[in-house]
């Protein structure tokens, strides 16, 4: 029998579908917690906030682009803090030496040149991404340490305030760069060969490589990506503090692994979508804010992120688990 086109199937059919969509079920649980912090606080939903929330989901937001992409083929990238701390303090010894464009584009470099050795020892000799990220961590955040001299550095150009607080048409420019950045990262999933391959590769390699598609050039790919938008993610942070920690990027790595689990990816790759990272992002920046606003102790923030972790998880797996029958 053929099969009937969903826009000509009954409308109860189609509404069913789409709450079987990830994304769907995500910006309802988003909405939910809005609704639910707009309670319990009189000031989450003032402009003041709502601003302030975009405002501290770019950085985050930005790490979460190529931790999308490395889940997808089923990698992970567990030391894209500590290259953002390594590249925010090449970027703070560069500007002291040339334009700032110029300094931003060497850390950018320098940010994908490190994702390429990742990706390389990763994809080309086999090693486990776990083992190999880990260590690229380590040796990240201690040559930071060396390069800075255990000092933060602080003389920043004031020019680098221009890149977090320029307007455009009202919207803070790290704010618009996110959009425009998740816009296109999700146009080209969605709509290239290149975005077909990465989730074919994350789905079944070996099926991808006997296809014909360039399973080792989009298995790197992701990492290069990764190491770059974390050095532009550390690039807003420093401009907006215009200091340049080797501490800074600390633990970045997890919540980027969250936003990306809570959007609904499958860390077993194959599985995700952009328009999920950011529903996580937004879900990660409401409740460490609403729990801000209600005087909760930082201490115990984490515990509240990682039972909403873990519930996303079991949640989802039910829910994939009742549509797959």
């Amino acid at each position: 029998m053929a099969s009937v086109p969903l826009e000509n199937r009954p409308s109860g059919f189609r509404l069913k579908s789409l709450g079987r969509r990830l994304e769907v079920r995500m910006l309802l649980l988003a909405l939910v917690i809005a609704v639910a912090l707009s309670l319990l606080s009189p000031y989450f939903l003032t402009r003041a906030n709502v601003f302030n929330m975009l405002d501290q989901s770019v950085v985050i937001g930005i790490v979460a682009v190529g931790m999308t992409f490395v889940i997808l083929t089923g990698g992970i990238d567990l030391s894209v803090g500590s290259v953002a701390g390594l590249t925010g303090i090449i970027l703070g010894l560069a500007v002291q030496q040339m334009p700032i464009p110029a300094a931003i584009a060497v850390a950018v470099a320098a940010g994908g040149g490190i994702g390429l050795v990742s990706g390389v020892l990763i994809a080309f000799f086999g090693l486990a991404p776990f083992v190999v990220t880990l260590g690229v961590m380590a040796i990240g955040r201690s040559l930071a340490y060396i390069l800075s001299g255990q000092t933060a550095i602080s003389n920043i150009p004031m020019g680098m305030q221009d890149i977090v607080y320029t307007n455009v048409f009202g919207v803070p420019s790290n704010v618009l760069f996110l959009v425009v950045l998740y816009a296109l990262a999700w146009a080209y999933l969605t709509y290239t060969k290149g975005g077909r391959t990465i989730y074919a590769v994350g789905s079944n390699k070996e099926a991808a490589r006997a296809a014909g598609l360039n399973t080792l050039f989009y298995s790197i790919l992701p990492y290069v990506l990764s190491g770059a938008l974390s050095a532009v993610a550390i690039t807003f942070s420093i401009s907006q503090l215009l200091s340049a920690d080797p501490l800074m990027g600390n633990a970045m790595e997890l919540d980027a692994i969250a936003a990306v689990v809570i959007g609904g990816a499958s860390l077993y790759g194959g599985r995700g979508s952009m328009i999920g990272t950011l529903i996580g992002v937004f879900i990660m920046v409401m409740i460490r804010n609403g729990l801000n606003l209600m005087g909760v102790s930082p201490f115990w923030q984490g515990s509240a992120i990682g039972t909403i972790i873990i519930l996303a998880l079991l949640v989802e797996r039910l829910l994939s688990a009742r549509a797959a029958r």
